[in-house]
């Protein structure tokens, strides 16, 4: 172990050493760097790349408009660290950062998910993006690593996906996409950009049969934003969206099942006709306003929304949901310039603080279910209260102007479950989760474009309201609503990285080349798993996990026109102490140690890749070809780690071919691929711990096409 340890610092060591040296001896103009220029909002300040003490990336339209855009793994393909597994083959993509998410057989966990820096994660964590349409976001920010210090239940990191208001002149777009297994995707989407304001809507249909039986989607997707500025510094912000839609759901497979037929539907799950029926609204309103005097500047942003969610769960019995929401932020931050008149002498220091609070009630219904049908007789109804409180701080202050920064910040939560039978008024109960979760960074830059950094805190992470489900074997034998022995996670971890751009060689080749190394190691106390009985999850605390990791991340122009992505990820996560009891088939529940196993769903090293060349004639039309592969090592489905059971690593291969035709005024683009060029087989989910009935394979599309067309009106 120590020798492996040795290893990584030398590797550490090594590389940031090189990539020092080549941004020294060939410095090139700043206006090629993009590390100290990009700014991104998600880190709660607005702070440039290469000040920012930890990984974090962002990614424009640019780079999925003329791509396949059904789900989120159509879209977040090279980034390090960031491994997704959709569900179906097509929709309920899990996402992964550093292990957290990966115990969710349904929904994300553990990774914040943010829409225009308002929740789309519930108060207790859990997440669903049937909102996200592509064809309406303009960027996408991404904090890898612990977040805890900023926001509840981010020991993962943070994804804030940024509706389009980046465009330089109004337009009317129609949007075309089509594919195999009758992918149908049609809409429109329309900018308008005034002098001080700026207004876009759009709407799309989605409809999907899917790879596999019983797995056919279909959505509709409505988003809008107004913003206006009311002064320099000033700015109102208004967005919305509703989404309605209907996803069936085939899942998981034995072994023996999935070697037959992996495009089938598990028996149980068609005899259910298990799915879910939803519709989801929600408006939020931002005021940011700035004022500046000296050397001082002040921020302020106020934001508000409301939510309503609506939907239909249909598996062992038939739920239904009403859940509204209400919700708020507030953020003050203050940025001082001290010291030297000299600008490049000058210290900042920023100090932020701020408070989350949302509030979520409704009742949940549920019927027998017969064959996929509602039974007229009520079985049960509950009413969920589910709330968190949260307030933040932090500061950053240049120790070395230019040079050297360190960075504090904190974080209060609590979270409030309240759950009332309204038949079996003895089984109401109430938990709360609260907890203070500190952090510490330092960011080093060596070139103005190339930074180290280090940073270390704590993490924090709540049960999600489902996780809470009672079960008999709990130290209360299920009478109650809520589980009362499951804990919350909570983890330290330590970061160390090297992130920046390399001057370009005689600026010809390798143009605009950006990397990024992390390494990083962390311990979890009271680990959040899931395990399955007839279908129907629950959790339980597993003791103590270790993980370490690291992440490698480059994307170059190598000669003009010739583009390069690609990212490295080695994880190593392991149960350092774990007893828990296990059911079988027949309820019979037994004591079992798995110390020293690997956490499942989780393969210890992944990669990616994307090259595109694009050539450009006459200035207006522009034809590419993109190619990406992808790599997936082996992974356990259980606790247990039954070789037998295990995923088998796979490779899948891409390709596609593109037209942007520009005519004055028209903007036509046109585009078609290839996924799955080999036609591999492959596990693309893992349904963990279901060990009572061994259902653990759910199978990724093969051999498929896709095409699109998008024509745009700009109004010059």
């Amino acid at each position: 172990m120590l020798k492996y340890y040795r290893f990584l610092a030398l590797l550490f060591v090594g590389i940031c050493t090189t990539f020092t040296a080549l941004a020294q001896d060939d410095p090139a103009d700043t206006s090629e760097y993009k590390t100290d220029e990009i700014i991104i909002t998600g880190t709660r300040t607005e702070q440039k790349i290469i000040d920012i003490p930890y990984p974090v990336l962002r990614i424009n339209q640019t780079n999925w408009i003329t791509s396949r855009k059904v789900g989120v793994q159509d879209v977040l393909l090279t980034v390090p660290g960031l491994f997704l597994q959709p569900r179906y083959g097509n929709h309920d993509t899990r996402i992964t950062i550093r292990g957290y998410g990966s115990r969710s057989n349904t929904g994300i966990r553990g990774v914040r998910i943010m829409l225009d820096g308002i929740p789309e994660s519930e108060p207790d964590g859990q997440t669903r993006i049937e909102a996200i349409d592509f064809d309406a976001i303009g960027r996408i920010e991404l904090v890898r690593g612990y977040s805890s210090s900023l926001y509840t239940n981010a020991p993962g990191g943070v994804i804030n996906f940024l509706t389009d208001k980046f465009f330089p002149v109004s337009f009317v777009q129609l949007n075309n996409e089509f594919g195999s297994y009758d992918l149908r995707k049609n809409g429109f989407k329309v900018g308008v950009n005034g002098k001080n304001s700026r207004f876009m809507t759009s709407y799309s249909y989605q409809n999907y049969n899917g790879y596999r039986q019983h797995s056919q989607e279909y959505q509709h997707r409505l988003n809008g934003l107004f913003e206006a500025d009311f002064t320099p510094t000033s700015k109102l912000s208004v967005y919305g969206y509703y989404v309605n839609g209907l996803i069936k759901l085939p899942g998981a497979l034995t072994l023996a099942q999935y070697n037959e037929n992996d495009t089938l539907a598990n028996p149980r799950s068609l005899s259910r006709d298990e799915k879910r029926d939803s519709k989801k609204g929600r408006v939020g309103v931002t005021l940011l306003t700035s004022l500046e005097k000296g050397n001082m500047k002040h921020t302020f942003e106020a934001t508000g929304y409301g939510t309503v969610k609506i939907f239909d769960r249909v598996a062992r019995t038939y739920r239904l949901f009403t859940r509204y929401g209400i919700g708020g932020s507030f953020r003050y931050v203050n940025k001082y310039t001290f010291g030297s008149k000299l600008k490049s002498k000058q210290r900042t220091n920023e100090f932020t603080i701020g408070t989350d609070l949302f509030y979520q009630d409704g009742p949940i219904r549920e019927f027998k279910n017969i064959g996929g049908q509602k039974d007229d007789d009520l079985i049960g109804i509950s009413d969920e209260v589910i709330s968190n409180v949260g307030a933040y701080a932090l500061n950053q202050i240049d120790i070395i102007p230019q040079k050297l920064s360190f960075l504090v910040s904190g974080r209060y939560d609590r979270v409030v479950y309240d759950f009332k039978d309204e038949l079996a008024g003895f089984k109401d109960t109430a938990r709360v989760f609260a907890e203070f979760t500190p952090k510490a960074a330092l960011n080093f830059k060596i070139t103005p474009h190339i930074a180290l950094y280090t940073s270390f805190g704590l993490g924090f992470d709540s049960p999600a309201g489902n996780e809470l489900d009672n079960f008999i074997y709990t130290s209360d034998n299920g009478i109650h609503t809520i589980n009362p022995d499951l804990k919350p996670q909570k983890s330290t971890s330590f970061e160390a990285g090297i992130k920046g751009e390399i001057a370009s060689f005689k600026k010809k080749y390798f143009k605009n080349t950006f990397f990024e190394v992390a390494f990083y190691n962390t311990k979890i106390e009271d680990v959040i798993v899931p395990f399955v009985v007839d279908g129907d999850v629950f959790f339980r605390n597993a003791a103590v996990s270790k993980r370490t990791g690291i992440e490698v991340g480059l994307n170059s122009e190598i000669v003009k026109g010739f583009t390069l992505k690609g990212a490295f990820t080695y994880q190593d996560f392991k149960y350092d102490k774990y007893e828990a009891g296990t059911i079988d088939s027949a309820g019979t529940l037994t004591n079992v140690n798995y110390s020293g196993n690997l956490e499942p769903s989780n393969p210890k090293m992944f990669l990616s890749g994307e090259a595109m060349y694009q050539y450009t004639f006459a200035k207006k039309y522009t034809i590419y070809v993109k190619s990406s592969f992808q790599h997936i090592g082996d992974m356990f489905v259980n606790d247990a780690n039954v070789d037998s059971l295990k995923t088998a690593s796979y490779s899948l291969l891409n390709a596609q071919l593109g037209f942007d035709l520009n005519f004055d005024k028209f903007r036509l683009v046109a585009y078609g691929g290839l996924n799955n060029i080999a036609d591999k087989k492959y596990v693309a989910f893992i349904n963990i711990n279901s060990d009572a009935n061994k259902d653990y394979y759910e199978s990724g599309p093969r051999r498929n096409f896709f095409g699109g067309l998008t024509l745009a009106y700009l109004f010059r």
